[in-house]
């Protein structure tokens, strides 16, 4: 009997059911008890804590003010942890929402350490970002990397698959400071002049 190849199915765009099953907290209803959540480092982690903010425009500078956001990253040692359990002091894995009000994510994290790639190059700093909003028929796959990390950036073999240099600028995030505490910025530009660059894995 010959084998069948199935085709792909259509994807859907991320409507407004994505934070009422998701996002629970972005939404103003009670969290679940085993949530997976935007405190990727709790306390007792190891490595500098950090926390992320940022805002997603799209092409006529307007904030999306229900995308949601899935991130992947390696712990202060530049080890990725492939078992997500709530009771670790760290987790890989962490989502997170635009809010409706003032369309502002955020993450708390641990800044990551280095990783290589699969040919043993060292990457700079770096956390994976799924992105989904309405409209969007395919998730969009970027990069967060950070500014005080030159050095590191400048000998990235991802950074530096992107011709236009000036375009790597819209993967960096800014060192800021929210209520004392370190934070970076990182704003998504889905269109437009200061669009993010975005990845096709």
């Amino acid at each position: 009997m010959p084998v069948q190849l199935l085709s792909e199915t259509p994807s859907q765009t991320a409507g407004p059911y994505v934070h009422i099953g998701l996002a629970l907290a972005a939404t103003g209803n009670p969290p679940r008890d085993q949530e997976i959540w935007n405190e990727m480092a709790k306390a007792d982690a190891p490595g500098e804590h950090i926390l992320l903010i940022g805002n997603v425009y799209d092409g006529s500078g307007h904030l999306v003010r229900d995308s949601f956001l899935e991130f992947w990253q390696a712990d202060g040692e530049g080890r990725y942890h492939t078992r997500f359990d709530l009771e670790q002091p760290f987790n890989s894995f962490g989502r997170t929402a635009t809010t409706f009000e003032a369309g502002e994510w955020t993450l708390k994290t641990v800044k990551p350490g280095s990783v290589k790639n699969r040919a043993g190059i060292p990457m700079a700093p770096h956390i994976n970002v799924l992105l989904f909003a309405r409209g969007i028929n395919i998730h969009l796959q970027t990069r967060i990397y950070f500014e005080d990390e030159t050095e590191a950036n400048a000998n990235d073999p991802v950074l530096n698959l992107i011709e236009w240099t000036h375009r790597r600028d819209t993967l960096i995030a800014r060192r800021c400071e929210v209520e004392g505490r370190l934070a970076y910025r990182f704003d998504i530009h889905l269109q437009g002049e200061a669009e993010t660059v975005f990845f096709d894995f």
